[in-house]
């Protein structure tokens, strides 16, 4: 069994996690990460995606909208910008959430912004297949 460590995921409305784990897989924004008891210490951006949490046999998978961890070799701490379990995944709020991002590609003012929100609707597309059956 591995080492065990500290991780909190935490959103603007609550504490979702605060528990020793085995390993958390972060998707961060350089690529996905598995972080696990004495890690390097790291800061990374948080895109939206799922993150999993292994402890004690099980695995529970949570859905984050942006936030950045701080990661260091006895613990983690997500800070979410929104975050919550997959089970509660509100198909109408995901439809929400990528039709505001189409809106804002169609809107940007600037090459610059309307490539950071196509990257944005990007990523919540690929968050929709990942945890939304058809």
């Amino acid at each position: 069994m591995a080492q065990a460590f500290k991780f909190e995921l935490v959103s603007p409305e609550r504490l979702l996690v605060s528990e020793d784990v085995e390993y958390v897989v972060i998707p961060g924004t350089e690529g996905e990460m598995t972080v696990m008891a004495n890690h390097a210490p790291t800061m990374t951006n948080i895109k939206p995606g799922v993150i999993t949490v292994a402890r004690e046999g099980r695995e529970d998978r949570y859905v984050v909208f942006g936030g950045f961890a701080d990661v260091l070799p006895d613990g983690c701490t997500l800070l979410a910008e929104s975050a919550m379990h997959v089970d509660d995944i509100d198909r109408e709020d995901v439809a929400r959430r990528i039709q505001e991002a189409r809106e804002d590609v169609e809107d940007a003012k600037d090459d610059e912004a309307r490539t950071k929100a196509e990257e944005f609707l990007a990523q919540l597309t690929t968050l929709e297949r990942a945890i939304l059956p058809a």
